[in-house]
């Protein structure tokens, strides 16, 4: 008897796992394991959702006209030259599936996103891993991974879960590093909170070259993870390809009206990166003072990281305990360590504490 057999590549894939939200026992759950804003999202975007919910009945808007015109308007880019997914992964799986497959090979960093060798395989292609230099992409190192089967290069700017990032003039020259049939994808997830001024998400390139493709999307500063919404912007070639390949209604309403509300609401992101810039200083620093180590974040995360696996193990089931969900990094390549995201200030207190009680116990 034979069976259906899906494609090469299929098979190897480990599937993702997110962060938990449930402990059994708990009364109060603090959820630090996901990267999601303690502020919720604009208020703007509660009310848009709350008025389309009579028109549910209504097809979406398959080209997310609205959505596209206002981050056009926002960070002043042609509205054509955008596309929206439902999430930014959806994103990066269709660049994937469009660009590279068997006997191809998409290149991303040592401790990248773990979708990216997810997606590379689920189209067929190898997924290859460049070194990185105290948990900083290396654009040297990434250059001499390049092989001549690789079409693909994502690069995490900043980088999810270690916090770094890659000044521009190093994006820049990266790019210019690259042969011209490698395709340049710089997820900026993260970029609302950086106020790094040698820092770009990427838009220029994007802009200004035929091979450069920059994502971002609405579940970090943004505060909408559950609606599953992203954009990309990019040469207009490469905008073509994923119009094509999506699905026609790929983004549904609810997260396109919202999305729209949270856009034209500025304000809410600068009070959300307020929020993550004093929060993230100050729990970075107590953390430090009791010995962890810490390396600089530009994320709403940090990276605490303990002297051996074995420590942060038993530092995470210290947390679970009294309610505390935070994030272990074995996946990433990094089993001594545990990723927080920064919460709200009461929250982040009851994690600081918590912490300072299980190193007196070690």
């Amino acid at each position: 008897m034979t069976h259906p057999t899906p494609q090469p590549g299929v098979l190897d894939i480990a599937p993702y796992v997110g962060g938990e939200s449930k402990l059994d026992g708990v009364d109060r759950i603090i959820k630090l394991a996901s990267n999601e804003n303690p502020l919720g999202c604009s208020p703007k975007a509660r009310e848009a959702l709350k008025a389309m919910a009579g028109e549910m009945h209504r097809y979406p808007d398959g080209g997310a006209s609205g959505l596209r015109a206002a981050l056009g308007k926002r960070y002043g880019l042609d509205p054509a030259r955008i596309v929206c997914g439902s999430g930014s992964d959806e994103l990066i799986g269709l660049l994937c599936h469009a660009y590279a497959g068997p006997g191809d090979e998409v290149l991303y960093t040592e401790h990248g996103f773990l979708m990216y060798p997810i997606y590379a395989k689920g189209a067929g292609a190898t997924p290859v891993k460049a070194p990185e230099t105290d948990l900083r992409a290396d654009v040297d190192k990434l250059l001499a991974a390049v092989t001549d089967k690789t079409r693909i290069l994502f690069l995490a700017n900043p980088n999810n879960p270690t916090g770094t990032y890659v000044s521009a003039e190093d994006l820049r020259r990266l790019r210019e590093g690259l042969r011209d049939d490698i395709l340049l994808v710089i997820d900026a997830a993260y970029a609302e909170y950086v106020g790094s001024n040698d820092y770009s998400p990427g838009l220029e390139l994007a802009q200004s070259t035929d091979n450069t493709v920059m994502t971002r999307t609405f579940s970090k500063a943004y505060g909408l993870p559950a609606l599953r919404l992203g954009w990309a912007y990019g040469p207009e070639g490469v905008i073509d390809v994923i119009n094509r390949v999506r699905g026609p209604f790929n983004v549904n309403a609810a997260a396109l009206a919202a999305g729209q509300a949270a856009v034209e609401d500025p304000a809410f992101i600068d009070l959300s990166k307020e929020h993550n810039d004093y929060w993230l200083d100050q729990l970075s620093a107590r953390l430090r003072a009791l010995g962890i180590d810490v390396p600089t974040s530009v994320g709403n995360f940090i990276l605490a990281r303990f002297k051996d696996a074995d420590q942060a193990s038993r530092a995470d089931d210290y947390l679970r305990n009294r309610g505390l969900i935070v994030r272990r990094m074995a996946g990433y390549g990094l089993p001594e360590s545990l990723r927080i995201t920064i919460g709200s200030g009461e929250e982040n207190e009851i994690l600081a504490d918590a912490l300072s009680d299980y190193m007196q116990g070690e």
